[in-house]
């Protein structure tokens, strides 16, 4: 954590208010969330830079995706940024888990709904696929199209009172997929530079307390040669290895399966029991393409599987899917 909170804007706020602000806000990855203002990160020291809340125009996630996109061959991950405009500029900020990103995003959403949590760019994309989607849906659905909504909707509620349990399962499918892609050369090479940089770092801090004129170039470079590995996830260590990736999985899985076993005949297996999930069930019932949510799920499961790299979706088609389908990918599809 930075001890230094510097400005972004042109506005700023007493440091009596700005110490306390800071120490009372609401943690989330690099970022925080004060009364007062955004705190935001640097590239390598979390929240580093505020910007008072009158400043921020617009919030919203940039995802940059790696290589293999919608396939299931390569790395289903990505790299999400939070961008930040106000005053005429902007600011990004990296978040290694995307899933955090979210959670900050929806709760700057509830405590301050005058700023808009998407893009210009994607809210007319929104309002333009919501428009599209309700014009696919069949107007006259049968009873047990009814009936089977009124099921998914109701488990959506109940899955919605413990969103850490389908957040988790979200987190842990990611990291699990992307620690098993990961291929032993980049673990090699980050390994090796990472030590390298740490050692380089270490000579660097030597080299200042004992007055060379290099130690600083040392101190920087190595520094920065180490924490780019470390963010990148290529430095070995515990919380990146296939061990414990499938452990951590493993325990998301089965407090889905404890949460959902209060509720009886859940309409989808534990490691599918996402808002997501059951919202694209839901549409697919209202689009007619099913009327059990068995069938609903099963059409869920060939709509994702379609998806690949020369497929152009929608903003919320691809925070869906992004969400979703390593889930789907971990299982390969099976219940």
């Amino acid at each position: 954590m930075s001890m230094i909170t510097a400005p972004l804007g042109a506005r700023t706020l007493p440091k009596d208010v700005l110490a306390r602000d800071k120490k009372e806000c609401r943690k989330i990855g690099p970022c925080g969330l004060g009364e007062e203002a955004l705190y935001v990160g640097s590239r390598f020291l979390s929240r580093y830079y505020y910007i008072p809340w009158g400043e921020v125009r617009r919030v919203f996630k940039r995802v940059a995706m790696s290589a293999g996109g919608y396939t299931g061959k390569g790395v289903f991950g990505s790299m999400a940024y939070l961008v930040v405009q106000f005053g005429g500029q902007e600011h990004s900020c990296n978040f290694r888990n995307e899933a955090e990103l979210d959670q900050l995003l929806a709760q700057i959403d509830a405590a301050h709904p005058q700023i808009p949590t998407h893009s210009a760019q994607a809210e007319r994309k929104l309002a333009e696929a919501e428009a599209k989607e309700k014009a696919r849906y069949v107007k006259d659905l049968s009873p047990e199209a009814e009936n089977t909504l009124a099921e998914l909707f109701g488990a959506k509620r109940y899955l919605e009172a413990r969103p850490e349990v389908p957040r988790m399962l979200t987190a842990t499918a990611k990291q699990k997929r992307v620690v098993d892609q990961m291929k032993p050369s980049a673990r090699i090479l980050g390994a090796v530079v990472g030590t390298l940089g740490l050692l380089a770092a270490v000579y660097g801090l030597y080299g200042l307390l004992a007055g060379t004129g290099t130690g600083m170039y040392f101190l920087l470079g190595g520094g920065a040669a180490f924490f780019f590995i470390y963010s990148a996830s290529l430095f070995p260590g515990k919380w990146n290895s296939k061990k414990y990736a499938l452990s951590q999985w493993e325990e998301a899985l089965e407090a889905s399966r404890q949460f959902i076993a209060g509720r009886g005949d859940f309409p989808t297996p534990p490691q599918y029991a996402h808002p997501v999930v059951l919202d694209r069930m839901m549409r697919v019932v209202r689009e007619g393409r099913a009327h059990s949510a068995a069938d609903a799920l099963t059409q869920v499961k060939a709509d994702l599987k379609a998806l690949n790299a020369s497929v152009t979706v929608s903003q919320q088609e691809h925070d869906e899917v992004v969400e979703i389908k390593p889930m789907f990918l971990v299982c390969d599809y099976q219940d």
